[in-house]
């Protein structure tokens, strides 16, 4: 099953949507808005993926960090910083088999997903 993590207002995730929509793939969808988000998931995904690549660094939640924050920041921080600030985590997150895809990418999605 392919679990897609985000929001549901973000032109992003849209894109994703209509993406597996378009090739027939169910999806659970996991809105952080509304369900947030655990802190064990949330260091897994840091864990595996560097909180550089998580924390989506052109999102204006980033940006308005002040930059003592900013230049601190590593992986244990960064698992807390997502935890308060949802927002700023890189959209999509996607997990399929124990494989998380981070970011809209058809190319990717076409050999992982379909």
């Amino acid at each position: 099953m392919i679990k897609i993590f985000g929001i549901k207002n973000c032109d992003t995730m849209k894109k994703t949507f209509r993406w597996l929509e378009e090739n027939n793939l169910e999806y659970q969808f996991h809105n952080y808005k509304k369900e947030g988000l655990d802190e064990a998931t949330a260091k897994a995904w840091i864990d595996e993926l560097g909180w550089e690549n998580v924390i989506n660094k052109r999102g204006t939640t980033w940006r308005k960090l002040d930059e003592e924050t900013k230049s601190m920041m590593d992986n244990t921080k960064a698992v807390h910083t997502i935890l308060s600030q949802t927002s700023m985590i890189k959209r999509p997150l996607i997990m399929v088999n124990n494989e998380i895809l981070l970011g809209f990418n058809p190319e990717e999605y076409s050999q992982k997903l379909l």
